[in-house]
C-alpha cells in the first residue's frame, strides 16, 4: 500500500492511526482555535497523528436557507491560523475546481465531499495541485466502483490519494455501513479513513437539515478499526447540540476521547 505523506511529520498509512477532526463547519475562529487546541492534545496523549478538519463552505445543505460558513476567504485565514497557531496540518472541502488552486494554497489536504466523488474535473484539479486528495466514498457508490475516482486523480501524477467509507443509502433517509468497502478500496493501494459521524447522519431527516444517531459512532468506530483502516474522521465540537451543522451527528470532547481511545487500542492490533 502507497503511504500518504501529509507533512514532515505525519504518514497516513505508515502504521500509527491518524485523526481527521474538527467541526464541520469553520462557525468562528475562536471555535476553531478551541477544537483544534482540544483535540492536539488528545491525540498526543494518545500517540495519534492529528489533522485539523473544517470547512469554509457547505455548499450541500439540505436547505437553501441554512448556513454555508463563512466563504472561502474568511474560512481559509480562520484555517491558516488554526496552521500558525498549533503548527498541524488542515484538510477542508473543496466543491468547486475554481477554488482549488486558492484552497490548495492554504490547506495541507484537499477532501473531495462524497456527492462530487465522479466529478472528473475537480478531481484532476485536486491532483493538479500537488496535494494530497482524500475522497468520501459517494452514498450511491460501491466500493470497487471508487478506483475510477482514484485513478482520475492520478492521471495527473498524484498518487497521494485516500477513500473514504461514510456509509451507503439505505431506502430514505438512512445509511448503512458495509464494512467489506473498507477491504474493497484498500485494495487499491491506498489508505482509507473512517468517517464515524457522517456514517451516521440520517440525510434530510429533518425535514430542512440532516439529523443523526451519535449513539452508533462508537460501535461503528469500533468495528472499522477492527477490520482495519488508517485513519479515522470525526466531527467535533464542544458544544454539537448548538453546531450550525450536522450537530445530531458530532461528537463532544469527551466522547471523542472515549472513541479515539478504543480506536487506537484496535488499530494498534493490526
Amino acid at each position: 500500500m502507497e503511504t500518504v505523506k501529509i507533512n514532515e511529520n505525519i504518514v497516513v498509512g505508515g502504521g500509527r492511526l491518524t485523526l481527521f477532526g474538527g467541526p464541520c463547519m469553520a462557525e468562528s475562529l475562536e471555535l476553531c482555535l478551541e477544537t483544534a487546541g482540544y483535540l492536539k492534545e488528545l491525540c498526543r496523549e494518545l500517540d495519534v497523528q492529528y489533522v485539523f478538519k473544517a470547512s469554509y463552505d457547505k455548499a450541500n445543505r439540505s436547505s437553501g436557507a441554512s448556513r454555508r460558513g463563512p466563504g472561502l476567504a474568511a474560512g481559509l485565514e480562520m484555517l491558516g491560523a488554526v496552521r500558525r497557531e498549533f503548527g498541524v496540518p488542515v484538510i477542508t472541502d473543496v466543491h468547486e475546481s475554481g477554488d482549488v488552486a486558492a484552497v490548495a494554497a492554504a490547506v495541507d489536504v484537499l477532501q473531495i465531499p462524497a456527492f462530487l466523488c465522479r466529478q472528473t474535473d475537480l478531481l484532476v484539479a485536486a491532483g493538479a495541485s500537488g496535494r494530497p486528495v482524500n475522497i468520501k466514498k459517494g452514498q450511491f457508490m460501491a466500493p470497487e466502483d471508487m478506483l475510477g475516482a482514484v485513478e482520475k486523480v492520478r492521471s495527473t501524477g498524484n498518487r497521494q490519494v485516500m477513500l473514504t467509507e461514510r456509509g451507503s443509502s439505505f431506502g430514505y433517509h438512512n445509511l448503512v455501513v458495509d464494512m467489506r468497502s473498507l477491504v474493497t478500496m484498500r485494495g487499491f493501494g491506498v489508505p482509507v479513513v473512517f468517517d464515524a459521524t457522517h456514517s451516521v447522519q440520517l440525510p434530510g431527516g429533518l425535514g430542512n437539515a440532516s439529523g443523526g444517531r451519535r449513539e452508533f459512532v462508537f460501535p461503528l468506530a469500533r468495528a472499522a478499526a477492527a477490520v482495519g483502516i488508517d485513519a479515522l474522521f470525526a466531527e467535533v465540537h464542544p458544544r454539537p447540540d448548538q453546531a450550525w451543522s450536522d450537530g445530531p451527528n458530532s461528537l463532544d470532547f469527551q466522547t471523542i476521547r472515549e472513541v479515539l481511545a478504543k480506536v487506537r487500542e484496535l488499530h494498534d492490533l493490526q
